[in-house]
């Protein structure tokens, strides 16, 4: 697996992300005897000492070091050439994992092979469920429902919450239209395929739900797919 995260002026969120990536890859070699994760962090110009600071403390870290910001899309792209993992982790920095994250990502990923990619359930740092872990695909009705305060109105309904898939269960596995990019597991094979290219705005930007970073990410692991 590859882990792919994109760094711009973030050095202390991504510290603790990464320590909570290392932890996640301790757990699965406990659990499955495998230990073949590469972790990229490609940064994008950052005026904090970024790379300087976190070499030292993750030594297992492949970095890459622009000379000038590329953007987040051309940014991902970047590590995903270099990328060599049966799947792709694109993963936001200011997102921390439970230890048992990659196992049980893999696993599902391995038993289910019609799953092009998967997401997760998010929450804040208060604890609270992030609604964006699931979207909807939005089509100018779903749009509308969102912008009129219908969704707000009628969060568990089919019909007018499907910006954000409210009428499906926060706790079981369901096949949704979006994933989040702060956690988002794809297959390679699935990449490669359809020559997906992030230089181009790919569906990454479609499916990006921006999320302020103080309000950091913790990730459980309910499972949401996404078909290929």
């Amino acid at each position: 697996m590859s882990v792919i995260i994109v760094n711009y002026n973030v050095k202390y969120f991504l510290e603790q992300c990464l320590c909570s990536v290392r932890k996640a890859i301790g757990q699965m070699s406990v659990a499955t005897g495998a230990n073949n994760v590469e972790v990229w962090v490609v940064d994008n110009n950052s005026k904090d000492g970024s790379i300087e600071y976190l070499q030292l403390l993750f030594p297992f870290v492949q970095f890459i070091k622009n000379p000038v910001n590329q953007g987040f899309s051309k940014a991902n792209n970047q590590a995903l050439q270099k990328a060599r993992g049966k799947y792709i982790l694109f993963l936001n920095p200011d997102t921390i994992l439970p230890e048992d994250a990659f196992t049980s990502c893999l696993a599902f990923m391995e038993t289910t092979p019609d799953a092009g990619a998967l997401g997760v359930q998010m929450i804040d740092g208060t604890g609270q469920y992030l609604k964006e872990s699931k979207r909807g695909f939005p089509s100018m009705w779903v749009s509308f429902c969102k912008m009129s305060g219908l969704t707000r109105w009628f969060p568990s309904s089919k019909l007018f919450a499907r910006y954000y898939m409210g009428h499906l269960s926060n706790q079981e596995v369901n096949k949704v239209d979006i994933l989040s990019g702060a956690y988002m597991m794809v297959r390679k094979s699935l990449l490669d395929k359809r020559e997906v290219s992030m230089s181009n705005s790919l569906c990454m930007a479609r499916i990006l739900i921006l999320v302020t970073a103080c309000n950091r990410r913790a990730v459980t692991t309910t499972i949401f797919q996404i078909a290929p």
